[in-house]
């Protein structure tokens, strides 16, 4: 079975950002993830981390654009300047907070352009931080319409032309269900190239047990795999407390 983590931006929402913590480690996790860390000083997760005795796997990039302009961001022709700076800010809460890995959102945009412009800023990430872990992660035009990298065959060529060993794909399963109707089969195809897995159920976005996705059969094809990473919980419970939904765990 794998080692579960819980995404504490969706999981245990039902509780204020700073008490997620202690309850997550409650529940029986040692690791977490959380989408955008930014709101507060990178120093008060980092007590609430190292007073729980959680590790940090993951954090989003970019910081959120409070000013209300496109959310654009690594795929976005022209932003360079944005990403850039973005990208320091991250880096600087990943100082303090020391993420597994930085996933870099690729934003809102299409074409040949959008695809070069992603594949360079990727390197240019890469190489500021060469110890740092980064990913990307197609995610369903469903819920995120034009949004560029939305196809795990995309991912593939990106990765290879990114041609950087701290770049990684990011699987999850509720995407790849969403994406390309087969979870498992995603997984088999694109697991060599895998460096960190989240789990949903499809189409719902709750915790495993609905949808079509077999649980117990990616959880095993996981492990065969010899993937070593986390697994981490990234779901929207259907239950008003956050601990009622994790009997998937067991």
């Amino acid at each position: 079975m794998p080692r579960f983590a819980a995404n504490i931006s969706m999981l245990f929402a039902e509780l204020p950002y700073l008490e997620r913590f202690a309850a997550a480690a409650r529940a029986g996790f040692d690791a977490v993830e959380i989408l955008f860390p930014y709101e507060l000083a990178a120093k008060e997760t980092q007590r609430a981390l190292v007073s729980n005795g959680l590790e940090l796997l993951l954090m989003n990039a970019p910081p959120p654009n409070y000013t209300g302009g496109m959310p654009g961001y690594a795929a976005l022709p022209g932003g360079g300047e944005r990403y850039q700076r973005d990208i320091r800010r991250v880096l600087r809460y990943a100082e303090i907070l020391r993420p597994g890995a930085i996933h870099i959102m690729a934003g809102y945009a299409t074409g040949d352009l959008a695809k070069q412009t992603f594949i360079q800023n990727l390197q240019w990430a890469a190489d500021r931080a060469p110890t740092q872990q980064f990913t990307i992660e197609p995610l369903n035009v469903g819920d995120q319409p034009n949004y560029f990298l939305n196809d795990y065959n995309l991912a593939a060529e990106v990765l290879q032309a990114v041609n950087r060993p701290n770049v990684g794909l990011q699987y999850d399963a509720y995407h790849a269900q969403m994406i390309h109707g087969d979870a498992l089969k995603v997984w088999e195809t694109f697991k060599e190239h895998v460096v960190h897995v989240q789990i949903g159920a499809a189409p719902g976005r709750c915790e495993p047990g609905t949808g079509p996705v077999d649980f117990e059969e990616l959880f095993a094809a996981i492990d065969d795999s010899g993937y070593k990473g986390w697994v981490s919980a990234e779901y929207t419970p259907s239950t008003l407390r956050t601990e009622d939904s994790l009997g998937w765990m067991l």
